[in-house]
């Protein structure tokens, strides 16, 4: 039996802290909300992010990062991209030597511009880190529903012990050896979802739709290929995959939020509407700023981005968009 140690008691991570419980793993979850955790303990829900899934009874859930990380094998990294940098320097004296740390994040940090295995880099630059990514619905797999996933790590067996540790029949995870573009396309794709509400929101169909999702799965990879990554990797779980799931449901916070902006709300009022953190909102300006700093044409992302601001309304940079120069669909792709 292995020992988890979860950072986050979020959606996400609360619906795999409960598949690792399901499994036999030995689970322990702390977060800074005690109310939320005091909760979980005594209702066996957690009724705030994962409303109406009953909660595997071996779950512990402590107040105590020390006693959650004590002896643990992995350390679950279940907090929003902005918090990562903080949670993970708040924990990494409890971390034991050897443990893997597994970021769920999805998202870039602010102001560095960094990835989230780059913030781990520094601060545990010891630790074997791997990404889960991939169309995951925490609502979905809180009540078993059939989901695949990826994996990445810059060392294969720190992968493949991921992928042993969350495979199940019902949760298939393949293997990755590109951290760059899993985490790129798990981010990114949030901003095209935003984009995808906000056309829903304006009364806009699925040609809209289907544009905007094919043409922003194309800028999606040059940024990464830029950046190093592999323009395969975008084709397959971590970013269309992904890239689907979030921008045509209703379980997408970044899809409802858009939704309400298309429809005339200010930005601000959609994401406290949405009740949780919308990484698309934070994710538009650091990838419009990586854009920038790397020489990336990214008209969708630059778009969205002005219009999250509070810079244009949407009408205009829909117009701004599809009076665009004339150019080959597979130009900058080779």
């Amino acid at each position: 039996m292995r020992t988890i140690g979860v950072i986050g008691a979020g959606s996400w991570g609360t619906a795999l802290a409960n598949l690792l419980s399901n499994k036999g793993m030995r689970v322990r979850v702390w977060d800074t909300d005690s109310d939320l955790l005091a909760y979980i303990a005594k209702n066996g829900e957690n009724k705030k992010y994962l409303p109406g899934v009953k909660l595997h009874k071996a779950i512990e859930v402590t107040k105590d990062a020390a006693a959650a990380l004590a002896d643990a094998e992995f350390c679950l990294m279940a907090v929003p991209a902005q918090h990562f940098r903080a949670a993970l320097t708040a924990a990494a004296g409890h971390i034991a030597r050897g443990a893997i740390l597994v970021n769920v994040a999805k998202g870039i940090e602010q102001g560095t511009l960094a990835l989230i295995s780059r913030v781990a880099a520094e601060v545990l630059p010891e630790h074997e880190y791997a990404i889960l990514s991939g169309p995951s619905h925490a609502e979905e797999v809180g009540v078993g529903m059939p989901t695949t996933v990826c994996t990445a790590s810059a060392r294969l067996y720190a992968a493949q012990t991921v992928q042993d540790l969350f495979m199940t029949e019902r949760f298939r995870v393949y293997t990755n050896n590109d951290v760059t573009g899993v985490e790129l396309g798990g981010a990114l794709k949030n901003i095209i979802a935003l984009g995808a509400g906000i056309s829903d929101g304006m009364g806009f169909g699925d040609n809209t739709k289907a544009a905007l999702m094919t043409r922003g799965i194309a800028e999606m990879a040059r940024l990464g290929v830029r950046m190093g990554a592999q323009r395969e990797t975008f084709f397959g779980l971590s970013g269309v995959g992904d890239l689907i799931v979030t921008c045509t449901s209703m379980h997408s916070r970044n899809r409802r939020c858009g939704i309400m902006i298309g429809e005339g709300m200010d930005p601000k009022e959609a994401v406290a509407r949405v009740g949780m953190v919308v990484e698309g909102i934070t994710t538009a300006a650091a990838a419009a700023g990586l854009a920038e700093r790397l020489g990336v044409e990214m008209p969708i992302t630059e778009n969205i981005c002005r219009v999250v601001k509070g810079e244009t309304e949407a009408k205009d940079a829909l117009t701004l968009l599809m009076t665009r120069d004339k150019k080959h669909e597979q130009e900058e792709l080779a």
